[in-house]
């Protein structure tokens, strides 16, 4: 079984007492007419040889809702434009706890899906920080993924892309 991006991090010389800090994420699942997944691959700078793919999406900012953060990060880690009201409401939820940059972290994490037709990406909008560490996009279909041995976060991933496309999924939307 493979084993979490954020797991091998906390191999990261990192004491078990240091406090996680609670943080919220919206997430994005872009799909494209292709049934793949729009991922960028970036690494902690504390361990920047360990890269790994990770959904479009980040912090929500005080005052900010988790559809709202999750509209704003698309924006500006993929370029593509939508309103929180067309992400929906949340496809999935989890707890996700890892390390990054000697901190560690417990994230609340809610999921959005937005289907896009042919879209151009463009990382001009990413933060300073993260310009630093985002490296690539691609888009990525779930037997692809999982067959290609690279690491990705969260695992739950193909088979989140595999239900999604199923059309029962579509009709309860």
């Amino acid at each position: 079984m493979r084993r979490p991006a954020h797991e091998s991090l906390e191999r990261v010389n990192i004491s078990p007492a240091t406090p996680r800090t609670p943080r919220r994420a919206g997430r994005v699942l872009v799909i494209d007419p292709d049934g793949r997944v729009l991922l960028l691959q970036g690494f902690d700078p504390a361990v920047p040889q360990r890269r790994f793919w990770f959904t479009i999406g980040g912090g929500a900012d005080p005052g900010e809702t988790l559809v709202q953060a999750a509209a704003r990060e698309l924006r500006e880690e993929s370029g593509i434009t939508a309103e929180p009201a067309a992400l929906g409401e949340p496809v999935w939820r989890r707890v996700a706890e890892f390390s990054y940059d000697g901190r560690r972290y417990r994230q609340d994490e809610e999921y959005f899906l937005l289907r896009t037709g042919v879209v151009e990406i463009t990382l001009d909008g990413l933060e300073e920080a993260e310009q630093q560490t985002v490296i690539a996009h691609r888009w990525w279909g779930a037997d692809e993924l999982v067959a290609s041995g690279e690491p990705f976060v969260p695992l739950e991933l193909p088979a989140l892309l595999r239900e999604l496309a199923c059309p029962a999924h579509e009709a309860a939307r």
